[in-house]
């Protein structure tokens, strides 16, 4: 019962928070509150402070030189300057890594030195565009938003089950982003797909990819508990409010009643899941008609159905009249243009995705009790540019990473904080848990690039298998299949691969927004003693002695550039060749194997500048 304890936990936090007066009333509609002109102040409720122009395909360059230029005014308010320009290595391993997850191979960062020296702006947006090209763009960057969709292939609890189609919503989004499917359509698909005219229905995974408890003997629990799941993920990944506060009562910080919870939870109140042995989709209902179909639960609780209501839009976020009283009306309303709220939340989560920070510190609650955006400015010109560049994804990646803001180098030690706060540097980033996996898979040329079908299963630690049920423990027999991108691993809610794990990969039972980054000693103890890091140091070591035929200081050299995608310093050669001689009784292998081992342990291995 793990989600009804999320739930009532929410409960108690906003009931006990200091804020505006809470209302948990037998009757919600008739003792709503209205909407006071202080509430409606809130920066995250007004307009944007720039228009929503019509698009125009040449206005790339003219984007890059604004974005500039609202940075430049913010610095130098704060009298601080723009660091300079990061040097033609740096960037090209930060480029690989921002748009595709995976690092560049020394070939490729030659290439690309010697014709960034030869014409460095036409080098750049050449390799920018190759990147965006590629498969492994989407492959990158669906995981951000499967993180936000609450993706897995099982339902979580206590049995945990599988969902044998689940990795078509996968596979869904990586397409879609690889198509750059325009943003408004990418986001109506997946809560109204099955609705839409030319809607894919796979795409409304999203609205079940949360947990859920089938076994469950009350089916009219069941069907509150997902409801109000789906409910609160629509207001957390669209809207960037704690709409699920308002579930037992009105909210206890922003203008969001009860009787607004369950208007919005309306729309999806004939939404039904799909059966196991069935494409994705709400096609089957499995749920009992036991109450209503639309009503206000009074205090939050399923055996107390209250007043009816009608599937409406929430009041503060410009609710209007509907032209019909289902999903595909609520899609349309939420990604018109003028809809600031749910523009400031995406804009405010691709910045964060390019600078780490976002623009507003709390991307899934832009609401009153959240910090403002230190530079609001920038945030409301980033979301009047989404539907400006014709809501294309790939389009507004590449304006972030053409702008000299984003080309500034890491700042010094000791400087860090205040410079990339402010945007005065560029900041530098640890590798999640599936780029150092799929890294490690790549720089050793065992990367297998297939793409799509149900996830992976890979092996797991003996003291891991040992929580599972039997049937769920099984490991994909093929070492090839292995190899492939995180991406398609599956995805078990109860039990996930340490590397994930360790490096702060969600746990899919709520929507995330933001991934933590932790800094553990169990981390380097993985990296260290791990049969996957020992084994990727192996192969490495193999791939060096091969380049280097041998010659302990020639494969020194090429580990080092295939490592750290960089030119090698003479000391750094010089200790590789005295590490690799200093143990008499080891083979060279052996010797590089341990040397490869520590190379990738590196800050500079794990981190990008």
């Amino acid at each position: 019962m793990k989600i009804v304890l999320c739930v009532l936990a929410a409960a108690l936090v906003c009931a006990t928070a200091q804020g505006r007066s809470i209302r948990a009333s037998d009757d919600p509609v008739r003792d709503e509150p209205s909407l006071t002109e202080e509430e409606r102040r809130h920066w995250a409720f007004r307009p944007l402070a720039f228009p929503v122009e019509p698009v125009r395909a040449d206005r790339l360059r003219e984007a890059v030189a604004e974005l500039d230029a609202l940075v430049a005014r913010s610095l130098a308010k704060a009298g601080l300057a723009r660091s300079p320009a990061a040097d033609a290595t740096t960037l090209i391993r930060r480029l690989h890594f921002d748009l595709t997850g995976l690092p560049p191979l020394p070939d490729e960062v030659e290439a690309f030195r010697q014709d960034f020296a030869r014409q460095p702006e036409a080098a750049y947006e050449a390799r920018v565009d190759r990147l965006l090209a590629s498969p492994a763009y989407g492959e990158h960057w669906a995981q951000n938003w499967l993180d936000l969709a609450r993706f897995a292939e099982t339902d979580g609890f206590e049995h945990d089950k599988e969902r044998p189609r689940a990795w078509q919503f996968r596979d869904w989004v990586i397409r879609a982003l690889n198509e750059d499917r325009p943003f408004d359509d990418f986001v109506r698909q997946q809560i109204a797909g099955d609705l839409l005219v030319q809607g894919e229905a796979v795409a409304t995974g999203f609205l079940f990819a949360g947990p859920d408890m089938p076994d469950l003997n009350n089916q009219e629990e069941r069907r509150h508990v997902v409801l109000n799941d789906i409910t609160g993920t629509f207001g957390t990944a669209f809207l960037g409010l704690t709409v699920g506060c308002a579930q037992c009562h009105d909210h206890a910080y922003d203008p969001l009643s009860q009787a607004d919870f369950y208007r919005l939870r309306a729309f999806f109140d004939n939404t039904v899941l799909p059966s196991r042995d069935k494409p994705l989709g709400p096609q089957v209902r499995i749920f009992t008609e036991g109450v209503p179909a639309s009503t206000v639960f009074v205090r939050g609780e399923f055996r107390r159905p209250g007043p009816g209501v009608s599937p409406g839009f929430p009041r503060i976020a410009g609710g209007t009249d509907l032209a019909s009283p289902d999903r595909a009306a609520l899609a349309h309303w939420l990604t018109r243009p003028g809809n600031a709220l749910f523009l400031r939340t995406a804009a405010n989560r691709l910045w964060q995705q390019h600078f780490s920070l976002p623009l507003a510190p709390v991307p899934a609650d832009l609401g009153h009790q959240s910090p403002p955006p230190a530079q609001p400015e920038i945030l409301d010109w980033l979301a009047a540019e989404l539907p400006r560049q014709g809501w294309s994804l790939k389009r507004l990646h590449k304006l972030l990473v053409l702008s000299q803001t984003w080309r500034q180098a890491t700042p010094a030690p000791g400087l860090e904080a205040e410079a990339v706060a402010r945007f005065a540097a560029h900041p530098r980033r640890r590798l999640t848990g599936e780029m150092l996996r799929d890294s490690l898979l790549h720089l050793t040329g065992r990367l297998n690039s297939k793409a799509g079908g149900p996830g992976v299963r890979l092996p797991l630690p003996a003291e891991i298998r040992g929580t599972l049920l039997k049937n769920h423990a099984g490991a994909e027999a093929d070492e090839v299949e292995q190899r492939r991108r995180s991406i398609y691993v599956f995805a078990r809610r109860n039990a996930r691969q340490p590397i994930f794990d360790l490096f702060d990969r969600p746990d899919a039972l709520l929507s995330c927004a933001r991934r933590e980054t932790s800094t553990t000693a169990p981390q380097a103890l993985l990296l260290l003693n791990a049969g996957f890091a020992q084994e990727s140091a192996a192969a490495l070591a193999d791939l060096a002695l091969a380049a280097g035929e041998g010659h302990p200081r020639a494969s020194a050299t090429h580990a080092l550039r295939r490592c750290l995608a960089r030119e090698p310093l003479p000391e750094e050669v010089e200790e590789a060749v005295a590490f690799l001689s200093a143990d008499p009784a080891a083979s060279l292998r052996e010797a590089f194997a341990d040397y490869c081992l520590a190379l990738i342990n590196t800050n500079e291995f794990v981190h990008v500048d």
